[in-house]
């Protein structure tokens, strides 16, 4: 029988009363979730499922990426509101409050918690949906070793080396070139050579395709041919694959020589970590905490570097005072001498630049975490199982372009980080508390010595492209030689 041919059949009373059934379920367990007697943080969660989810990707893709915190910060709550993300209750937290609360609460009251969405980009189908909250402690301790200040001093000379090369190679044989592409790869070739101890050329196929993961972390995740989300996680399983073959030939090298003259790097760390019951990780664990840490390195730093050269191309007389820094290192350097961590700690303005771009634009995009008790905040209630927005793009603008904090927060001012710098839990790009970011350091290095290069061997001018795709910087070096610079914004 056709069951299309039935339909008509069925008395419109009982949909009716179907239909109101499945409403008054829906309505029963979301009450259920949320006991009368809280007082939880004032705020909508939006259309069902989806929630705001789509109001906080359009926020993310615009040019004004704060709105989608400040216009309900001033509706709802200046400290704590609530909205519905990614099909989850969340509590974003606002202010220099809001972030001491979380970074001193970390593992007490929340825990990581990662969205499936990022769970199917970062994980291989093999693993199950805990692993990346378990080896994000493992990689924390992991690079909170291989980074600490003692290990950046040798890596300084590294960072300088390949800087100089890319530059010379890269930028001065071009009439014009795009900063952000370029800036990218350098950031994933010195990310190679120390993190995994390997020539980038070996991974240049994939290396573009981190780029759609990037860009998949942060949109709309509908899995359909054509979209984001879909080139993303058709990119992941490739590189994946790619990673696969190196942690194989990294464990052959590993069989044959014995650890003393193995590579000092994260990959082998990885490889000879064990638990508490002396138990290895597998690869594909292996696989995902790489690609996790090579995704990071492939995006925030080149985009802080990016637009670096932007603000320095806004501002001549700030271009002029980093100019005068850097010469300044270089005059007392040898010829051919490369760059240490002496003269990174003497590049003190050069760094307020770097942390000024920063709080106009925070490098990270963020990371959820989960309640994992029941507790209290400004007043509000915040039940176990909800999750928190923490030190994102969206909830650091609440002190970052807080005018409170940061008079004229439009401005680019670098001496803004001069003397004692902003007050406490207000500039946050890295986060805060025992699970700050531990490649901060890194970050900030692998900037200045970026800058140091770029600086001292060109000055540019911005312009607009015609296509209206990029912007161009014309720049000439000390040599004399001409130069258009495109910056893809």
């Amino acid at each position: 029988m056709d069951l299309s041919l039935s339909y008509p059949l069925l008395d419109h009373h009982v949909v009716l009363f179907a239909s109101l059934s499945i409403i008054l379920l829906i309505f029963y367990n979301l009450k259920k979730s949320s006991p009368a007697n809280l007082k939880l943080p004032p705020g909508k969660t939006g259309w069902p499922i989806i929630g705001e989810s789509l109001e906080y990707a359009l926020a993310g893709q615009s040019g004004n990426p704060e709105k989608f915190i400040n216009d309900r910060m001033q509706k709802h709550s200046p400290y704590v509101f609530q909205t519905s993300l990614f099909g989850q209750k969340m509590a974003v937290f606002c202010g220099p409050a809001g972030n001491k609360f979380l970074f001193a609460n970390d593992n007490k009251l929340v825990t990581n918690w990662y969205a499936h969405s990022i769970e199917k980009l970062l994980l291989p189908s093999c693993l199950c949906d805990s692993s990346l909250k378990l080896l994000s402690p493992i990689m924390h301790k992991t690079l909170s070793e291989f980074l600490k200040p003692k290990s950046m001093q040798s890596y300084v000379a590294i960072m300088d080396s390949m800087a100089r090369q890319h530059v010379h190679e890269e930028w001065e044989p071009n009439n014009e070139v795009k900063v952000a592409s370029l800036s990218k790869d350098y950031s994933f070739a010195v990310a190679c050579q120390l993190f995994m101890s390997i020539d980038p050329k070996l991974v240049a196929k994939v290396a573009h395709l981190f780029g759609f993961v990037s860009d998949g972390l942060i949109s709309v995740p509908i899995n359909f041919p054509g979209t984001a989300f879909n080139r993303a996680i058709k990119a992941s399983k490739i590189i994946f694959e790619e990673l696969a073959a190196i942690i194989k030939q990294r464990k052959l090298e590993l069989s044959e020589k014995n650890e003393e003259s193995a590579c000092k790097d994260v990959l082998t760390s990885l490889l000879l970590y064990t638990d508490e019951n002396g138990k290895f990780m597998n690869d594909m664990q292996i696989a995902t905490a790489i690609l996790g840490l090579l995704v990071a390195s492939h995006d925030t730093t080149s985009a802080l570097m990016t637009l670096v050269v932007n603000h320095l191309a806004e501002s001549p007389d700030i271009y002029n005072k980093v100019l005068k820094e850097q010469m300044e290192i270089m005059k007392s350097k040898r010829p051919n001498e490369l760059l240490n961590r002496e003269d990174i700690q003497k590049m003190k303005y050069s760094l307020c630049v770097a942390n000024e771009t920063m709080r106009l634009t925070p490098p990270s995009p963020g990371f959820f975490k989960e309640a994992i008790t029941d507790f209290t905040y400004a007043g509000f209630n915040i039940p176990k199982g909800w999750k928190v927005l923490i030190y994102a793009h969206w909830t650091t603008y609440s002190t970052h372009k807080n005018p409170i904090y940061f008079p004229s927060p439009e401005k680019f001012d670098p001496s803004r980080f001069e003397g004692n710098g902003p007050a406490p839990n207000t500039f946050v790009p890295f986060g805060g508390g025992i699970r700050m970011c531990p490649g901060r350091e890194y970050a900030r290095v692998e900037t200045l010595v970026y800058m140091h290069n770029l600086v001292t061997k060109f000055k540019w001018e911005k312009g607009v492209v015609s296509s209206g795709d990029a912007l161009e910087f014309f720049s000439r070096s000390s040599l004399g030689v001409a130069f258009a610079i495109g910056f893809w914004v």
